[in-house]
């Protein structure tokens, strides 16, 4: 039999909630952006964001890249992984999506969103023992606020789950160490903004560490007040701000795209 991996899908915004159809296109939106922003990783790696007054998430297909994702095309999961809904295809989720993210959305009820990605700064500081150095105002939101996860090889061990659980804590940050950057919010926003910042402060600091000079550090003083001051409940609710600008690069982006809008 020949393998469907069309995605030529119909729309479903008919057929679902006024709620679901605005968590899909955000999440469509976010995948978009994590794109244009250089975070991605051919069709690997997850964005789940959960279905507002359900214990059902929205993810990727596997197979699809990120500029191609859809509203439409996010399946429908529950957090143990099982497909509640996904279009018409033979295109299925990747076991660690739900292994990492479900049980991030198990067991944390404030976070809405989870982001995992492995970029080449993300990587490099992931395997620095040091991990992420406070070099930089950016880098300094995550001090005392961000875990570490050990690598235990490929995430599709559900033993596992506790340990990620554990090792991110409170924190809406985490290191996974040999593997790549994951970060979480109470809005999706939120947690592409924390994304966002921590791919920055990777990128900086394999930057500073490639020149080959001594660096400086602030004192320990600083450190702690600079990062509560950076804290989303101590200032504002980050990635609210700039999201509807968001959405119009996407929206500008998509005139030449070549791709079907994220709307769809």
């Amino acid at each position: 039999m020949v393998a469907r991996y069309d995605t030529n899908w119909p729309s479903i915004r008919d057929q679902v909630s006024e709620a679901e159809w605005q968590a899909r296109l955000d999440l469509a939106a976010c995948y978009r952006l994590v794109e244009a922003y250089g975070m991605t990783d051919l069709i690997y790696n997850h964005i789940t964001l959960r279905i507002p007054g359900t214990e059902h998430l929205l993810i990727n297909l596997y197979g699809l890249l990120y500029k191609e994702i859809t509203a439409t095309s996010l399946a429908k999961i529950d957090v143990e992984g099982n497909i509640i809904w996904k279009p018409d295809t033979d295109y299925g989720i990747n076991k660690s999506g739900y292994v990492i993210h479900g049980a991030i959305h198990k067991a944390r009820p404030d976070v809405a969103a989870v982001l995992h990605t492995h970029t080449r700064a993300g990587m490099a500081v992931a395997a620095m023992k040091e991990g992420l150095l406070p070099l930089n105002q950016t880098a300094i939101r995550f001090v005392g606020h961000i875990g570490y996860h050990d690598y235990e090889g490929p995430a599709i061990d559900l033993s596992e789950r506790e340990r990620i659980v554990a090792d991110l804590g409170p924190h809406d940050a985490m290191i996974m160490r040999n593997h790549g950057l994951l970060t979480c919010g109470a809005t999706l926003q939120q947690g592409f903004n924390t994304m966002y910042q921590l791919e920055m402060s990777c990128r900086a600091q394999v930057d500073a560490m490639a020149a080959r000079t001594e660096l400086t550090l602030p004192s320990e003083e600083v450190l702690a007040r600079t990062a509560h001051l950076y804290q989303p409940g101590a200032r504002r609710p980050y990635g609210v701000l700039e999201w509807h600008a968001m959405l119009r690069l996407l929206e500008a982006e998509q005139k030449n795209s070549g791709y079907p809008p994220y709307w769809a």
